[in-house]
């Protein structure tokens, strides 16, 4: 297992540019498999979850070249659709949350498809419920398997029909998006994820000849064609990555410019780091964040305590409250973090009151914190990093801290940041990445 050795107390400064967006690259790579013209995707992230997901589909008889450091080529004229079923398989695929994402293009192009169980960050429940029912409404089948420990999809046709969604979940619109495409007649999907990227995904297949209409909305139409075709497509930059460097500039009180951020894709995050007194500027397309010695926490307008919480979109991710909250760790005043989404992301948070932050943990969804002031340093310890988001909002506390610290299973992290260690270090970081 590798760790993380964190010297912290380190002011940091330069540029740093995000990686491509983890999240839409999961959809568009399963996208490949709806066609068997070559599909050549760029700014692709080289991070242990898509490496897996390219794998799959390798797996699966999906011709993979890499192009270049970020750039792949996909022609899937080969997909032997039984192959999931395969104990390897299934077994990669019960690693991965975003696997799920495979089922809805292999309904629509082979007519069978399967949904392990979900694997990923363990931060509670993650229900299947939305991929399944919505799926169910296009013509599919669905009988549990004991023996394979997964769901088998089957459809001898997709047809058309309107969907109303439980709820606005990213992967469950994805994959449907992808099943309705080829289906016959039209669908409509009402309540819909309009995430940016699921915006991509369907400009993605817009231009491989699909035609889906509504796109950044929360009602999606989709007309079914026959065929689609290949096409050149380009990630966005990862809005989850813009903001935690933002909250690292903070929490350091360094100099950062954060380049090519993206910043028209990143709807209401900016104002929610203004809301913790965080200030920068904009020239372009990057985010220039000045050193601040001190910050504080707006209140609301009537005066009450701040109230921060996630919320589909154009509501505020859910990936980005973890480093929020440890933000907030150093500011002036008080902020509550309700994170509704998931009953086990906030769980990490007896690390920080290790380190000497204080906040109350009121129940599984929301945790009141009460800023430092910067009148104390938080202190290094050993920890382990739970999940990605965790992970990241960890080695940031560990890099504002007095002393080291040691974080543990740090293959989180790294399932969703590339090369974390080393970027950061040109930025004058200290972490050094060790056998643990």
């Amino acid at each position: 297992m590798k760790s993380f050795e964190v010297t912290g107390g380190r002011r940091l400064s330069g540029e740093i540019t995000p990686q491509g967006a983890k999240n839409e690259a999961l959809q568009v790579i399963c996208a490949v498999l709806l066609t068997s013209d070559e599909v050549i995707i760029s700014n692709i992230p080289d991070i242990i979850d898509v490496r897996l997901l390219i794998e799959m589909i390798s797996d699966l008889g999906v011709e993979v070249k890499r192009i270049s450091s970020d750039t792949y080529s996909f022609r899937a004229a080969g997909v032997g659709p039984d192959r999931i079923f395969e104990p390897g398989f299934l077994k990669k695929a019960m690693m991965l949350r975003g696997s799920v994402m495979l089922a809805g293009p292999l309904l629509a192009r082979f007519r069978m498809s399967a949904i392990p169980r979900p694997g990923g960050d363990k931060i509670g429940r993650r229900r299947m419920d939305t991929h399944i029912i919505g799926l169910q409404k296009l013509g599919t089948t669905v009988d549990y398997e004991q023996c394979h420990g997964c769901y088998r999809l089957s459809a001898e046709r997709l047809t058309g029909a309107e969907i109303l969604l439980d709820e606005p979940s990213v992967t469950g619109t994805a994959n449907l998006v992808m099943a309705a495409v080829l289906a016959e007649g039209k669908t409509t999907i009402y309540n819909a994820a309009c995430e940016p990227y699921v915006q991509q995904l369907c400009t993605m297949l817009n231009n491989m000849g699909a035609d889906i209409s509504g796109i950044r909305s929360n009602l999606l139409t989709i007309k079914g064609v026959k065929t689609l075709h290949g096409c050149r497509h380009r990630i966005l930059p990862d809005m989850i990555e813009t903001g935690s460097f933002l909250g690292l500039a903070a929490m350091t009180g360094s100099s950062l410019r954060i380049r090519d951020a993206g910043i028209e894709h990143l709807g209401i995050i900016p104002d929610r780091f203004r809301q913790l007194g965080i200030m920068f500027d904009t020239e372009g397309d990057d985010i220039v964040v000045p050193e601040q010695e001190t910050y504080e926490i707006q209140n609301s307008i009537d005066g009450s305590i701040l109230t921060i919480y996630d919320h589909p979109w154009p509501g505020l991710t859910p990936d980005l409250i973890s480093v929020l909250l440890v933000v907030a760790v150093q500011a002036r005043g008080s902020v509550i973090i309700h994170q509704k989404m998931f009953e086990s992301r906030l769980f990490f948070v007896d690390k920080l009151i290790d380190m000497g932050a204080r906040i109350v943990l009121c129940d599984p969804h929301r945790a009141t914190v009460i800023g430092l002031e910067r009148r104390q340093q938080l202190r290094g310890i050993t920890m382990s990093s739970p999940d990605i988001r965790a992970g990241m909002a960890l080695l940031i506390a560990a890099l504002s801290a007095e002393g080291k610290s040691l974080i543990h299973n740090i293959e989180q992290i790294d399932r969703g940041y590339q090369d974390l260690d080393r970027r950061l270090n040109s930025l004058g970081a200290s972490i050094r990445r060790i056998d643990s």
